[in-house]
């Protein structure tokens, strides 16, 4: 009974915490201490044990040699997105699709998809693309709130397609192998931009003003492609030099970094580390500058040492779980309830959509994975397939009203080109591709082949 009470009176107050606008790291750290306050006794003693679990967990979270590939894959992304090579695609395949329906819409979503494969962020996405396509789309006519619905929904493909940061969290809260994470994701993504495209394609069948249909371009909105370095072409169309230039670095990125991870070439962080030297070398061939080299830099350094900081107050949330045995009386919680395993799933789904309402994907998976995942293998669910099930339900959370962050991500990154534009639009305009994410779900839950197929062929 001590435990149960334990468990309900850590999550109460974790959630509170949390929903009063106190920080994430700093909401796990005080819970942990509560948990061995309670467990120990509050005396001096038990303020020993809580400098000395968190002093351990610091030094072993810092020192473990996987937590480097979270920075470094953002520095290739950033690298990448930097040097020009995502807008130049995007026009190149905008050029290819010329004669397809919505093809703008079509294209922002293949864009985001090949994006996905060189950056692990899916806010990261959501902003370069507001800021590529966006543009594009509003001077063709599309409907202000189809056109940013497409870039919002797609850009949940950053977190599914590996290398994600998502994925690499889950690996190190679970102690499941990356590189089978990396492997699961690719055929869900694939699955889930083909749905995402077909959808667009039918909604321009149906509805052809949604994509333009008629409209005369503005001859005066130029796309702003915020990602282009300095001194490159700013014109509407790309040459089919620069894109196949752009189109083959990003190749060479996937199948140098995946294909090196998943033939065992070199581990998760030997092939960041790569992808970064050939993100580097990739900007420089494209026209970085010094300049745009130390704003990379410090733009990763500004985003992972928070996400780093997580990981040091997570480690902690998750021995005091153990110590407080609050995971064994939530678990039993969930299997003496009598539902069945779906019911379950779709009760921890809910969860994380709730979740995904107040913060971040990263903290919900902090908050949470721990928790969930031995429960989902007592019944009977792949670890894999339930990990990729747990990313995409993560990330619909993000675009769920009234604060999905996706949402305000796009919001901010248009603030100047569109200032007029209303949030609730975005939210509504999303909605589609929420579905459609619930629908990867249950192909999934019902086909986990889709997840485990490539990681049981490639390891």
């Amino acid at each position: 009974m001590f435990e149960v009470n334990t468990a309900v009176i850590l999550v109460v107050c974790l959630v509170a915490l949390v929903a009063i606008g106190v920080h994430i790291a700093i909401a796990l750290g005080m819970t942990s201490a509560l948990g061995i306050f309670m467990v120990t006794g509050a005396d001096v003693h038990a303020f020993r044990t809580v400098q000395t679990m968190l002093a351990a967990t610091a030094y072993e979270a810092i020192r473990a040699y996987i937590f480097a590939v979270i920075p470094l894959f953002m520095l290739m992304g950033e690298f990448i997105g930097k040097s020009g090579t995502i807008t130049d695609v995007y026009r190149g395949i905008n050029r290819l699709l010329r004669r397809l329906p919505g093809r703008l819409a079509i294209a922002t979503i293949i864009g985001n998809a090949l994006f996905s494969f060189v950056t692990g962020v899916s806010i990261a996405s959501a902003a370069a693309f507001s800021r590529i396509a966006y543009p594009e789309m509003k001077r063709f006519g599309y409907d202000r709130g189809f056109a940013l619905g497409a870039v919002a929904g797609s850009s949940c493909l950053g977190m599914l397609i590996p290398p994600s940061v998502l994925m690499i969290v889950w690996g190190i809260l679970t102690e499941q192998s990356i590189g089978q994470l990396f492997a699961a994701g690719v055929l869900p993504g694939l699955l889930l931009a083909s749905l995402f495209v077909v959808y667009v394609f039918a909604m321009a069948l149906l509805k052809p003003d949604l994509v333009g249909a008629g409209a005369a371009p503005q001859e005066t909105a130029q796309a702003v492609g915020a990602d282009v370095v300095a001194g490159s072409d700013e014109d509407d169309d790309v040459s089919t030099a620069q894109f196949l230039i752009s189109l083959l670095g990003i190749i060479a990125v996937i199948v140098a970094v995946l294909g090196g991870i998943w033939f065992g070439f070199f581990s998760p962080t030997e092939g960041a580390g790569a992808g970064a030297f050939i993100g580097l070398i990739l900007a420089l061939i494209k026209g970085m500058r010094y300049r745009g080299f130390i704003d990379s830099i410090l733009s990763v350094g500004r985003t992972s040492a928070p996400i780093l900081l997580l990981l040091v107050t997570a480690s902690l949330y998750s021995r005091t779980l153990a110590m407080t045995g609050m995971a064994n009386a939530i678990e039993s919680l969930f299997l003496g309830s009598g539902m069945g395993p779906l019911m379950i799933i779709t009760v921890m789904v809910l969860i994380w959509f709730a979740l995904g309402m107040i913060i971040d994907s990263i903290s919900i998976m902090l908050l949470t994975a721990a928790i969930f995942a031995p429960i989902a293998v007592k019944l009977g669910f792949d670890p894999i397939a339930f990990a990729i099930i747990a990313i995409i339900a993560i990330e619909a959370g993000l675009l769920t009203p009234p604060f999905g962050l996706l949402v305000y991500t796009v919001k901010s990154a248009i603030q100047d080109i569109d200032p007029t534009m209303n949030v609730m639009t975005i939210f509504k305009a999303s909605t589609p591709y929420w579905i459609i994410m619930l629908i990867a779900m249950a192909l999934i839950v019902r086909f986990p082949v889709i997840a485990t197929y490539l990681p049981e062929l490639l390891f």
